[in-house]
């Protein structure tokens, strides 16, 4: 079951998703084999320091958050990976490195690369390892309303 607090605001919202177990997994693309999800459609969220401020980077599974096109993309002075202890108390109901990219449940921003876009769907970490939600991207950003640009290192 996802995290309370993200399945609540999905139903208030009337969103169709879907729950998808599988077996427990640590890295985004063991995540999506054993999910049976092709790595491209599974969002991965890394948690950055924009100026200071806690941000949630959106990339698909097999990238690597690019720091430097986070800051180009925001304009931001300074760009780097938090550290765990930094948000943790953030997310209580969540595994460590399990939250899933809904910043706007926790007043957190939300940027996602523009590659995901370009699947109807979006599958995501949902406060376990062992878990994933899939919806419609659309109601994704709907809901989220990220700031959406090239994130990902590489092509």
């Amino acid at each position: 079951m996802p995290v309370q607090k993200l399945r609540e605001f999905l139903d208030e919202h009337h969103v169709r998703y879907e729950t998808i177990t599988h077996p427990q997994r640590f890295t985004a693309q063991e995540t999506a084999a054993s999910a049976h999800i092709p790595g491209k459609e599974l969002a991965k969220t890394v948690m950055v320091k924009i100026d200071g401020k806690l941000a949630m980077a959106v990339v698909p599974a097999p990238q690597q958050v690019s720091l430097a096109r986070v800051k180009e993309v925001t304009g931001a002075r300074s760009v780097e990976l938090a550290d765990e202890e930094e948000f943790r108390a953030l997310f209580p109901s969540c595994e460590a490195g399990a939250m899933p990219p809904f910043g706007n449940l926790w007043n957190v921003p939300v940027l996602v690369d523009r590659k995901l876009q370009e699947d109807e769907t979006i599958a995501f970490i949902a406060g376990s390892h062992s878990e994933l939600v899939r919806l419609s991207y659309s109601d994704f950003e709907r809901l989220v309303e990220p700031a959406v640009g090239e994130l990902a290192a590489g092509p």
